[in-house]
């Protein structure tokens, strides 16, 4: 049995996005979150008010991504590549 090469669609034809496309923005946007926490954290044991406030705007934004991630895929389109 062979594939007949005329009969094949693509997902660049199709515009689907690959797999590891769509994992990749929602896996930097969870290191974000990761990082504020960690960032915050430690501002808070040394008592670093600005550094804290760095974390949690961090956090923010990765949470504000993630959502962002979440909602393309529900909708089933790719707005924001």
């Amino acid at each position: 049995m062979s594939i007949d090469p005329d009969k094949v669609t693509t997902q660049e034809e199709t515009g689907e996005p690959a797999a590891i496309d769509e994992v990749e923005g929602r896996v930097q946007a969870e290191m974000k979150i990761a990082e504020g926490r960690a960032k915050e954290s430690v501002a808070q044991g040394l008592q670093n008010k600005e550094l804290e406030r760095e974390g949690r705007e961090l956090q923010e934004e990765g949470q504000r991504e993630l959502e962002q991630e979440r909602r393309g895929d529900d909708s089933g389109s790719d707005d924001n590549k």
